[in-house]
């Protein structure tokens, strides 16, 4: 460790000498605010790399007119405005973003020797993600204008769009006034929307779908369906969307969804997690026979075998003819009638896995555990609508593989 500090001092000091050779520098400079900056003498800025602390001296203009100053180096190395190197804030993003921001703090401290506070990690790593969601909300208003550029690149054979929701804890002020799922109880929670968009190009031996690997992207966020299905849409196009021979949407039963499916990508297959649908039946089944488990069974697993069937309008008839013990089982029962009815359409499953598609929705509900749950939701955690969302965009940027690619559209900027 003391080695490790040693050489991270030497090369700081080497970084310092490097960075501050800018090979000259002109008398003066156009100012933002039309005139001219003189250049005035050369002035320090402290920075924090990942080699640690350093002074970087660089040319300070200043103008008369309007009595600011700039330092066009620092936009160079896209250090303007902030105290950290480009490497240190990625750092900082990486680790803000796996794990509480106190933990992030002790794991650079840990790992690379560099002394941060907490403060830190949480500013730049919703810095970041800021960022990335200000690009991804210029690309979006882009698709809304039907501005998207068309992509060159080959077909895609089959493509996905998984949609989900998933709660998350956040403070007071950003649940104030909302209801709870328990009627006369406030919300502890607001809700993130996450969809997933990934390809297939086989099955296996037995016909089963098999997901390429390395193809999932995300997108989340906590806002309206309206503004989500945008946002959705947008990663879709990007991924190859218009391009595909085939296109699958797949989502519980949750009418925002396929109001999205239809309103965004109507010419798709669109299928009801199969899973979920089972568990629609099983539910019904603990209420309608409570006190009989065997019966439970039976009932169940004889409607589940009609619905992997693909015969949904027989599931319709059993629950439309079933006896109601009471007024609350009657509701619960024509509730479920409806929902089966309303979704017979995408519950043809037979028709489905023929054709080698997947009938369940497994990658964007394992999403809401990785992307949202593993780093949002953890214990004691509650969150601003606006540092959930930076940390979002931030998670949904590096699970999709696109991390780099930011930074070097940064460096291109610079």
């Amino acid at each position: 460790m003391a080695m490790r500090s040693a050489m991270h001092r030497a090369g700081a000091a080497a970084l310092s000498r490097l960075l501050s050779m800018d090979g000259g520098h002109p008398a003066q400079l156009d100012c933002a605010c039309g005139q001219t900056a003189r250049y005035h003498d050369r002035r320090p800025k402290h920075l924090l790399t990942v080699l640690g602390p350093l002074e970087l001296r660089r040319a300070y203009y200043h103008c008369a007119h309007c009595q600011k100053g700039q330092a066009p180096r620092d936009r160079e190395l896209d250090v303007e405005g902030t105290q950290c190197s480009p490497g240190m804030r990625r750092m900082l993003a990486v680790v803000g973003s796996e794990s509480s921001f106190e933990q992030g703090r002790a794991q650079l401290e840990l790992l690379a020797g560099l002394d941060v506070t907490t403060k830190a990690v949480e500013r730049h790593a919703e810095s970041i993600g800021a960022d990335i969601a200000a690009r991804e909300q210029a690309a979006m208003q882009r698709a809304k204008q039907l501005e998207l550029p068309a992509v060159c690149a080959p077909a895609v054979p089959l493509i996905y769009i998984e949609m989900d929701g998933t709660a998350v804890p956040v403070v007071a002020a950003e649940r104030a006034g909302r209801a709870g799922k328990v009627a006369g109880q406030p919300a502890r929670t607001r809700e993130v929307k996450l969809g997933c968009v990934f390809t297939q190009t086989r099955v296996d031996e037995q016909g089963r779908p098999v997901r390429d690997e390395a193809s999932t992207s995300y997108v989340a966020a906590i806002e309206t369906a309206e503004d989500f299905g945008l946002r959705l849409y947008t990663e879709a196009w990007n991924r190859g969307w218009s391009r595909a021979d085939k296109k699958v949407v797949l989502g519980d039963g949750a009418v925002w969804i396929w109001n999205l499916a239809d309103q965004h990508f109507a010419n798709a297959i669109q299928i009801v997690d199969l899973y979920h649908a089972r568990q629609h039946l099983w539910e019904l089944a603990a209420e309608l026979f409570s006190g009989d488990l065997r019966g439970r069974k039976r009932w169940a697993k004889r409607l589940e075998h009609k619905l992997d069937q693909g015969k949904v309008e027989a599931v319709v008839k059993t629950l439309r003819e079933f006896p109601p013990p009471n007024a609350e089982l009657a509701r619960l029962l024509n509730n479920e009638a409806e929902y089966f009815e309303r979704n017979a359409e995408r519950m043809r499953y037979p028709q489905f896995r023929a054709q080698g598609l997947f009938v369940g929705s497994g990658v964007v509900e394992a999403g809401c555990k990785t992307v949202v749950g593993a780093r949002l939701k953890q214990s004691g955690m509650f969150w601003t609508v606006r540092g959930a969302n930076a940390i979002l965009a931030l998670r949904c940027n590096r699970l999709s593989g696109k991390f780099e690619d930011y930074w070097e559209s940064r460096a291109r900027a610079a």
